[in-house]
């Protein structure tokens, strides 16, 4: 690119940023520093940048030309603005790119660096969270920086030749399984596929996390070398990576999920464990009671709560099962929007109540109580409140002295006997750039990779005597991968309703949760929703009609950023056969093994209750007062994500089962599996609370077999 032309398009650049984001009684775009975040994604990506925003530059510029005899950057505001809506209305001729698609990829850029963390560049002193009232951090007088345990961790030249029990993943399932193993003495490796992150490695990057993703994300896998497939309705196969949709990545690090979790802790509902008993089973679906009742559970709950560590309140959401006694710690206190919700819900006759939540609201285990940031889910938390694998079971379990662990390594397969025994799991990692394998022998093996790599880790696992893969003589490992669909409403108030003060989900209502009146099969939960970054309110939380760019965009933020109320909820899926996990034939990981192929979609049912589910959150807000109120639709697409659960679902018969009720794979004496993968459905909820109770019964059923 000749000079000149470089020169001309820093100036359109800088002309348009500043269109996009005005200057007020606020800083325009460029006075907050966004043209040093578009410097960088011109570096991070040159050559969307070269084919796609310089050419639209330059296409501006000539527009500005032709009709004004004049550089765009001389044009008046109104002239620029009436410009740019045509650009954006693709109404101009001969452009070499998509105006419509070069508009709306530069004005994305402009309010990513506008409303983004400042040290990615824009937003220089933070002032456009200022603006419009986000508070990143914890409330003042919290103990910052972070104070996290250094775990300690083997290398493969220090394991043992031969444990009682390899548990493979560190994350929910698995470290509660390490625990009670090394509590019982019993000899414990843990693998962990992914690394050790600190805090501080966690990041806060607004754009690369598990709420957003857009250009990576913050917990690993690494972008490189650890793709999935995933087949699309015409039969193609696509490669996805691992901060795509498509991927349904789960945190894969120490801790899995739990490290940035969200940490609703709820328990399933008696019903969602008979669900077929109680519906039938709809045409295409492969729904099934479980094995195991709420009150086969219940005790296993109990012991999550308290030893893993909820807030919340006993007593409240009624119906919901019995329970033996209340929540270890009180529920957070009612901010604003709770207390609009619950006289909302009160006069609509709904029951509601606070939300259960994995996260310390007073100190607990020498860790403080929530500090309360407005960056909660998607994150690690600085403070150290909220309870995972990472920080409460696994340093158990560590502190024993029975229990190795070792990270970024990963199980390519389980060795076995006569598909009847595990007797113990090859590793393979990499480190300098060598790959570097060893045999482990193990007395036991847990399964705990989550319902995606588990399934494909018995897949990879094959044997003369499983030439399909372990557990997979009827064709069911895979099948019935699930996680939830959702769906809610947004609404708009006259004044503020955030007090900015996380985690933000706090109150919620069963109301239609296995109500014989809905219509639909199995319903589910409805509750305000987590604290949004600016960014996501940009991206999700606008109404549909809202203007997005120029002064007008600029006072949308401002003006609904605080009276902005979400209400939204998981639904009780429809497991189907064909949503499921394969190897695929064509594609290999780093390490040579065929990689996760994804396929399937939504049953019809899933789909009609998320739409009656959404229904009623919109009625909700407009009872709460909302002046303005637009419903959200649930795609068709596969559903898993961190959520994902039921690809080796548990069962008494192993013709349509692969474990049996305790965890354990059917025909196997000592292979388990302690993660969602066994979920026969998978609730109206958030799964871990399940997830954890049921890691703790399979723990004890293999301590039983010692």
């Amino acid at each position: 690119m000749s000079g000149d032309h470089r020169f001309i398009s820093q100036a359109v650049l800088k002309a348009i940023a500043d269109r996009v984001v005005p200057e007020d009684v606020w800083p325009s775009a460029t006075q907050a520093g966004v043209l040093a975040y578009l410097e960088r994604r011109a570096e991070e990506d040159p050559a969307s940048w070269a084919k796609l925003i310089e050419p639209g530059l330059q296409a501006a510029e000539a527009e500005a030309e032709a009709r004004y005899v004049r550089s765009f950057a001389k044009l008046s505001a109104q002239e620029m603005d009436h410009l740019l809506y045509d650009v954006e209305q693709a109404k101009v001729k001969g452009w070499p790119v998509s105006p419509k698609l070069f508009f709306d990829t530069l004005v994305s850029y402009v309010v990513e660096g506008y409303y983004g963390k400042p040290e990615a560049g824009g937003n220089l002193g933070g002032k456009s969270w200022e603006m419009i009232g986000f508070r990143p951090g914890p409330v003042s007088g919290t103990k910052t920086p972070v104070e996290e345990a250094d775990l300690p961790q083997r290398s493969l030249d220090q394991l043992r030749d031969r444990y009682d029990a390899v548990v493979v993943g560190a994350g929910a399932g698995g470290s509660v399984a390490a625990a009670v193993l090394a509590e019982a003495g019993l000899t414990v490796l843990v693998i962990e596929r992914g690394s050790w992150l600190n805090y501080g490695e966690v990041g806060r990057d607004h754009l690369r996390n598990h709420r957003i993703s857009k250009y990576g994300h913050n917990t690993g896998p690494a972008l490189e070398g650890h793709s999935r497939t995933i087949i699309w309705p015409g039969g193609e196969e696509r490669i996805t990576a691992p901060f795509e949709g498509d991927y349904h990545n789960n945190a894969m690090t120490v801790g899995g999920g739990t490290r940035v979790y969200g940490a609703q802790a709820w328990r399933f509902h008696p019903e969602d464990f008979r669900m077929a008993s109680r519906y039938g089973i709809p045409e295409g679906s492969s729904l099934a009671d479980w094995p195991i009742t709420y009150e086969d559970l219940e005790p296993y709950y109990d012991r999550a709560e308290w030893e893993v560590g909820v807030s919340g309140r006993g007593s409240a959401h009624s119906g919901r099962g019995k329970r033996g006694r209340n929540y270890p710690m009180p529920e957070f206190p009612n901010t604003t929007e709770v207390d609009v919700l619950a006289k909302a819900a009160a006069k609509l006759g709904w029951e509601s109540g606070p939300v259960p939540l994995l996260i310390n609201t007073i100190e607990r285990d020498g860790r403080p109580a929530c500090g309360r940031c407005g960056e909660c889910v998607g994150f690690a938390c600085p403070t150290n409140s909220k309870n995972g694998g990472h920080n409460t079971m696994l340093v158990r379990a560590l502190a024993t002295g029975h229990c190795d662990l070792i990270c970024d390594t990963l199980v390519e397969r389980i060795e076995t006997e006569g598909g009847k025994h595990a007797t113990g799991v090859r590793l393979v990692q990499e480190r300098a750039g060598v790959i570097q394998r060893r045999h482990v022998q193990a007395g036991h093996v847990v399964v705990a990779a989550g319902a995606i790599e588990s399934a494909r880790l018995l897949l990879n696992s094959a044997s003369d005597a499983e030439p399909y893969g372990i557990g997979n003589r009827n064709g069911q490992v895979g099948r019935n991968l699930q996680g939830h669909v959702y769906s809610g409403a947004y609404g708009i108030f006259d004044e503020p309703i955030q007090d900015g003060l996380g985690p933000g989900v706090q109150i919620a209502t069963f109301r239609f949760e296995h109500d014989h009146r809905s219509g639909v099969i199995g319903g589910g939960l409805l509750a305000n929703e987590f604290t949004r970054l600016p960014l996501i309110h940009w991206y999700r939380a606008l109404a549909p009609d809202a203007p997005r760019w120029g002064i007008a965009g600029k006072e949308t933020m401002r003006e609904t950023y605080l009276r902005t109320s979400q209400i939204q909820g998981p639904i009780q899926e429809i497991p189907t056969p064909e949503s499921r996990v394969r190897v695929s034939a064509k594609v290999k990981d780093r390490y040579g093994l065929p990689v996760a192929q994804l396929s399937g979609g939504v049953h019809p049912e899933s789909l009609r209750s998320s739409a009656f589910l959404g229904e009623k959150a919109g009625e909700w807000l407009h009872a709460a007062g909302a002046r303005k109120v637009w419903i959200t639709r649930a795609g068709s697409g596969l559903s898993g994500g961190q959520h994902q659960a039921g690809t080796l679902r548990m069962g008494n018969d192993p013709s349509t089962s692969v474990t049996d009720p305790t965890g354990r794979v059917h025909g196997y004496d000592n292979l388990w599996v302690s993660d969602g993968s066994v979920h026969v459905t998978n609730g109206g909820v958030n799964p871990v609370l399940t997830i954890l109770a049921l890691a703790f019964r399979t723990a004890e059923n293999l301590v039983k077999q010692k």
